[in-house]
């Protein structure tokens, strides 16, 4: 299926995607290309906020805001999140011992790139409402998907160690 369907049916059964995804080609480069789209997303998800902050803000022009977002979510994202697929990593080490690295960098970067159509809709309402009770409570709405497709894709890992142990 195409990633756009599988997107739209993790919404309803995130654990069928992700074990269809793990059943699927085992190549780094694949999960690669999702976090790196999920991060390109999310610069693109902050431009509304930018925008608004150098509307109100002269002091830092609007090219440098984008130039600090763009460094920030396309070079260093990345890297700070395959660290946080190795802490994930580790800590379902616990639980698990013959659990794949592989698996558990899948689910959260699935995950990501599910959140990032939510993420696109954050970054709307607070580029043109602001800071509030509306972006605070979209970016709940963001995260509670986020750990649910997470939650789902670790299981999904977990329950793939467990029948090869």
């Amino acid at each position: 299926m195409s990633v756009s369907t599988d997107m739209l049916r993790s919404f309803r059964n995130p654990r069928a995607v992700v074990r269809g995804l793990r059943q699927g080609q085992r190549r780094e480069a694949r999960i690669l290309v999702y976090l790196m789209i999920a991060c390109a997303l999310f610069f693109i998800a902050q431009w509304p906020r930018l925008a608004r902050q150098a509307h109100l803000d002269d002091s830092v022009p609007f090219e440098a805001l984008m130039a600090g977002a763009l460094f920030g979510s396309v070079f260093m994202a990345p890297l700070m999140f395959y660290a946080i697929g190795g802490i994930l990593t580790l800590v379902c080490r616990i639980f698990e011992r013959a659990i794949n690295g592989f698996d558990v960098r899948l689910a959260l970067f699935w995950a990501l790139l599910v959140v990032s159509p939510l993420v696109l809709l954050q970054g709307l309402v607070t580029g043109m409402i602001g800071n509030g009770p509306q972006a605070t409570l979209t970016g709940a709405a963001v995260f509670a998907v986020f750990a649910m497709v997470l939650a789902a894709g670790l299981r999904v890992a977990l329950e793939a160690a467990r029948a090869q142990a």
